[in-house]
């Protein structure tokens, strides 16, 4: 992750943080509370008027788009060859120009750690969620609560009605970048923040659901052991229905989906 402060040099005035997620080439910018409509960079103004200070991705990434050279410019080819570029890239096309544009007096300045409030509102992030019944989810989030949400009742979410009434993008969904937001057919999102706000704690922390997995979830070559069985004695109870799998076809070792989705940011 690349970390870039956006600077107002006109009134001297820090205006954000934008996160550059490399390898999913994703795009967040945090803005601090401290800003007003009059203040704010143009395109976040309307968000800041309703007090959201994270801006979703693909706002995120249409104002890193509107200060670079536009992919279909008549000579980009020569552009790409006099710095060095072997495709098309906004962001490395931002941080040539220090993500100066003549609209206004911004730019940007690359910075090494995230600031105090940026921390502080990653805690309301998800780091695992997992997808119930009846439209209900259970996120973890990394202030340690666990919460339980119904999307029904996510009226202030949009695209809502679109994810619960496909089930096959109901299905399609994981948890995002960083753990801003779930996503659902990597294109309709809903930030962590509202399922923050909306769901209704239940008494667990992340460290006792962990505790229960290592003490409870045995994989075949467990069970057999437990059993003083072999596998087929094990396969034969699965095919009576005996014994229910919680996860079929699983091989060596068992991790969290959400540990292993960090991986690809």
């Amino acid at each position: 992750m690349k970390i870039f402060e956006i600077i107002d040099s006109e009134n001297a005035l820090l205006a954000g943080i934008l996160l550059y997620y490399e390898k999913e080439k994703t795009c967040i910018v945090e803005l601090p509370e401290y800003l007003d409509e009059w203040t704010a960079p143009l395109l976040f103004t309307s968000y800041v008027k309703r007090k959201i200070y994270t801006i979703p991705r693909d706002i995120s990434f249409l104002w890193v788009k509107e200060r670079v050279i536009p992919s279909g410019r008549q000579n980009i080819k020569n552009i790409l060859e006099q710095h060095h570029l072997p495709s098309y890239d906004e962001m490395k096309f931002l941080e040539i120009s220090e993500g100066r544009c003549s609209q206004d007096s911004l730019y940007i300045k690359k910075i090494e750690e995230l600031p105090d409030f940026v921390i502080k509102r990653h805690q309301k992030n998800i780091v695992e969620c997992v997808f119930l019944e009846n439209h209900t989810i259970l996120c973890f989030f990394a202030d340690d609560t666990i919460k339980k949400i119904s999307l029904e009742n996510l009226k202030e979410a949009d695209d809502i009605e679109k994810i619960i009434s496909n089930e096959q993008v109901y299905q399609s969904e994981k948890v995002g970048t960083d753990g801003y937001f779930i996503t659902f057919n990597d294109s309709l999102d809903i930030p962590s923040g509202i399922l923050h706000d909306a769901g209704i704690t239940i008494p667990l922390s992340m460290n006792e659901f962990k505790i229960f997995v290592q003490q409870n979830i045995l994989d075949t070559t467990e069970s057999c052991n437990m059993l003083e069985c072999s596998r087929q004695n094990i396969s034969y109870m699965v095919n009576q229905e005996q014994l229910v799998p919680i996860k079929k076809d699983v091989r060596g070792n068992l991790y969290l989906k959400g540990d292993v989705l960090r991986m690809m940011w």
